[in-house]
C-alpha cells in the first residue's frame, strides 16, 4: 500500500506543470550553459530564441514566467527586448533577467532603467543565476510596478542619476 501510495505521488509530480524560462542570446554555447544550470534545478522548462526578435515572438507564443535576456544580439538588442515586454500589458510584470558581457556602469544604468529586475554580468556563476531568477520570480507584480516608478523617477529630466 506504502509503495503504491509512493508510486502515486510521483506520477503526480511528474505530471506538475513546470515554470518556463525564455532564455535569448545569440550564443549557442551559453545558451546551453544557463539551460543546463536552469535544468537542474529541475523546476524550469527552457525555451530558446537567438535573437531578439525571434525572443518576442517565443514570448508571444509561449508566454513564459522569466526571460532571461543577452544585451548584443542581431537585429534587436536585449534593451529593447526588455522596454517592449515592459511596455506591453500582457509582458509588463514578467520578471526579467539581462545576463551580458557588458559590465560597465552605464550599461547595468541603462538595463536597470529599461525595466530589467536583474542585470547579471557574464560569465556568470551559475548557483548565482539560479539564485538570481528565484529572486525576481519571487517578485510581486505590485513590487516591481513600485521599482519601475522609482526607476522612472530617476530617469526623468532633471533627477539625479544617481551620480551623487
Amino acid at each position: 500500500m506504502a509503495g503504491q501510495l509512493v508510486a502515486d505521488m510521483s506520477n503526480v509530480a511528474a505530471v506538475a506543470p513546470q515554470k518556463k524560462v525564455l532564455v535569448i542570446d545569440d550564443n549557442p554555447t551559453i545558451v546551453e550553459l544557463i539551460r543546463h544550470a536552469v535544468a537542474l534545478q529541475g523546476k524550469y522548462a527552457v525555451v530558446v530564441a537567438y535573437d531578439g526578435v525571434q525572443g518576442l515572438e517565443q514570448f508571444s507564443r509561449e508566454r513564459p514566467d522569466c526571460v532571461i535576456v543577452d544585451v548584443k544580439m542581431p537585429r534587436m538588442d536585449g534593451y529593447q527586448v526588455v522596454r517592449c515586454l515592459r511596455g506591453d500589458a500582457a509582458s509588463a510584470h514578467t520578471p526579467l533577467i539581462i545576463l551580458s558581457a557588458m559590465i560597465e556602469d552605464d550599461d547595468q544604468l541603462t538595463g536597470l532603467l529599461s525595466g530589467v529586475d536583474e542585470y547579471l554580468a557574464k560569465p556568470f556563476k551559475p548557483s548565482v543565476l539560479c539564485a538570481t531568477l528565484e529572486r525576481v520570480m519571487s517578485i510581486t507584480p505590485e513590487e516591481r510596478e513600485q521599482r519601475l516608478e522609482q526607476l522612472a523617477g530617476l530617469d526623468a529630466p532633471g533627477s539625479p542619476k544617481g551620480d551623487a
